[in-house]
């Protein structure tokens, strides 16, 4: 039997993760332990909960205002005492935060293998996403299987030197959990706090928005806020409905600047089941995120990503995505178009998600069997 460990420690990796941990423990031949470093632990938790995963190893690394110098050395130094206790035969890390670098180093320090999910995305700006563009580019040089999610990453990866018989398109894994979650929610809506059940009755038009990422705070989430604002007085039988994340820098302009619109909702960070819910009510979603440019996609709804430059060209290139930076006045006209234009709006409806078809995780395990019994990985 070959031990095979998970390590993750954000709401994202879990979601990402919790199909392949799903459909591996369904094999005889695999022993699956999940280590956590609950480098976001609230949000983790609920994630966990939804998809029934309950950590092996919980590093507990979330403490208040954190450097990335501090979580960084600290996770290494635990997951090199876990990786020395559990001994694995193969580590699975995905996408891009701390957590995956950390556990990559530690990991390689320890002479055990790695296998990336989500390999090979790139914007070539290391200061965009930050400092996630540089996590994922080091971990792509660490690693030993590589789990692309299209054939640009795939050809990302080629391009830097990695060997392309260890590299392997396979589909996204958030697709997987998407579609899990999705059939969830149809039979038994959730409760999403903070909102009215009437205005997700009635369909009321919704525009979701989430934001958080760090080269955003300062004058990019006050120009996103701004424009929110302009458009909420426009739309007025529009609902806005923001769930602001934790982070103090993302909560102050938010709150600061929205906080007084009454078509405008601020609610707390919600866990992955009403999120899914919320975004199968939602007209359009406007967002900084990484993954929902990935999911929003199958659920037929269009994407304006407030970012300058993507890791996910190919919802870009395709049309189902379109980025808007944060520029006030890029943000409103292309809100407004959509809110206005059914014919702008169906065709970025109705265009195929690049990302996958929902059966990445069963790819990625077939891939594993076959690893392991023609090199005996």
């Amino acid at each position: 039997m070959k031990k095979i460990s998970f390590v993750f420690g954000t709401r994202p990796e879990a979601i990402k993760l919790a199909p392949v941990i799903i459909e591996m423990k369904k094999h005889p031949e695999f022993e699956v332990n999940v280590c956590v470093t609950a480098q976001h632990r609230e949000m983790l938790d609920q994630v966990l909960e939804v998809f029934n995963i309950k950590p092996d190893f919980d590093l507990n690394l979330m403490t208040p205002d954190q450097t990335l110098a501090n979580l960084t050395a600290e996770a290494i130094v635990k997951l090199d005492n876990y990786f020395k206790t559990y001994k694995p035969d193969l580590v699975f890390v995905q996408g891009d935060t701390t957590s995956v670098l950390a556990a990559s180093i530690a990991a390689f320090y320890n002479n055990i293998r790695i296998a990336h999910v989500e390999a090979g995305l790139r914007t070539f700006n290391k200061s965009a996403p930050f400092p996630e563009e540089i996590n994922r580019v080091l971990t792509s040089h660490i690693a030993d299987l590589h789990f692309a999610p299209t054939e640009t990453a795939k050809n990302n990866l080629i391009k830097e030197g990695i060997t392309e018989e260890k590299i392997f398109v396979t589909g996204n894994t958030v697709i997987d959990a998407l579609f899990h979650v999705k059939d969830i929610v149809s039979k038994n809506p959730p409760e999403v706090m903070g909102v009215n059940k009437e205005i997700l009755d009635t369909n009321k038009p919704i525009v979701l928005i989430t934001g958080h990422r760090r080269e955003n705070f300062g004058k990019g989430f006050e120009n996103i806020c701004a424009a929110i604002a302009e458009l909420a007085d426009e739309f007025k039988d529009h609902y806005y409905i923001y769930p602001v994340h934790l982070n103090p820098n993302v909560r102050k302009p938010v709150n600061e600047i929205l906080g007084n619109k009454k078509n405008i909702l601020l609610i707390e960070p919600l866990s992955y089941l009403p999120f899914v819910y919320l975004m199968t009510k939602a007209k359009i979603i406007l967002t900084d995120s990484g993954g929902i440019q990935e999911e929003a996609p199958s659920l037929g709804k269009p994407v304006l990503v407030m970012r300058d430059v993507t890791e996910r060209p190919e919802a870009v290139e395709t049309g189902c995505v379109k980025l808007v930076g944060t520029d006030k006045i890029k943000i409103i006209d292309a809100v407004k178009i959509l809110l206005t234009s059914d014919e702008h709006y169906k065709i970025m409806q109705m265009i195929i998600n690049p990302y996958g078809d929902g059966k990445a995780s069963n790819r990625i395990i077939k891939i594993i069997q076959k690893v392991f019994e023609i090199i005996r990985l």
